[in-house]
């Protein structure tokens, strides 16, 4: 880990909500004058959205029914390594951007589901900000983890996860829902075995639940709101924590666990900005 070079890595999957997080740090950044370097995890697919339809299907086709962005094979997961572990050591390093949108395209000037070309992070910086996948990934030689000063984890309940995916993916980048059903379905077991465990390394994970019905999340018409649900707030490390002052500042919050509390969702975004 980096004091002069601090790295704070926000991981979730796919529509767990990182990009909302990723929103209050950059209030807070702006706020305080924070000089920060932002990499986004899809940077490091390894394919484009062209070849990683290609990939799959031929992945399929040789018995692999499940390969997805969740794993490693399909990521550059060394180059992220070293871009966690240049910025730690020097403050500097390379990404892109992946254009995900209509907005993206325009903005980059490319079509959609393409990479940038690689470019070094801005300079100087005071924090590099990772939003993705694998932002506490260890394992197959890597470990990212180790280089991460603060590792955030967010982590709704699985149903609410999936009705977050499936509106954005419908939404905002033109999938059908039988396309999005597809997907959650084949990319299962790395969510399992490559997303799942960095959950133990974060530092602080917070999982919203929703207190409406989301039995079946694959009928669902709306998103339940923050003021629909609770968030758990897990430390790793319980100690220093002013667990008394946290409970005196948001109403109606109680601790579950030593080191859990609870709040409502509707004061989780207030209390953040």
């Amino acid at each position: 880990m980096s004091v002069r070079f601090p790295i704070i890595s926000v991981t979730g999957s796919s529509g767990s909500g990182t990009t909302s997080v990723r929103q209050t740090f950059e209030q807070i950044f702006r706020r305080e004058h924070i000089a920060a370097a932002f990499v986004e995890g899809d940077a490091f697919h390894r394919y484009d959205r062209e070849s990683m339809r290609r990939h799959a299907l031929e992945q399929e086709a040789a018995g692999n029914h499940h390969f997805s962005h969740f794993g490693h094979e399909a990521n550059l997961m060394a180059e992220l390594e070293e871009l966690f572990r240049s910025y730690s050591e020097t403050g500097t390093g390379r990404s892109r951007h992946y254009v995900h949108d209509l907005i993206a395209a325009q903005q980059f000037g490319q079509p959609m589901g393409t990479f940038t070309d690689w470019t070094d992070l801005p300079a100087p910086t005071d924090v590099m900000f990772y939003e993705g996948l694998h932002g506490a990934a260890m394992g197959d030689g890597i470990d990212i983890a180790q280089y991460a000063d603060l590792k955030v984890g967010v982590v709704p309940v699985i149903n609410l996860e999936w009705i977050q995916k499936i509106h954005r993916d419908k939404n905002d980048r033109g999938y059908s829902a039988e396309d999005v059903t597809h997907t959650i379905l084949r990319r299962m077991p790395d969510y399992v075995n490559f997303i799942c465990p960095q959950f133990t390394a974060t530092d602080v994970n917070f999982q919203r639940i929703p207190t409406v019905d989301t039995s079946n999340p694959f009928i669902s018409r709306t998103i339940p709101s923050a003021e629909e649900s609770m968030v758990v707030i897990r430390f790793r490390d319980p100690h220093g924590i002013d667990f008394p002052y946290l409970l005196s500042m948001i109403s109606w919050s109680f601790m579950s666990r030593a080191n859990s509390i609870v709040i409502p969702g509707g004061s989780s975004t207030s209390r953040c900005s």
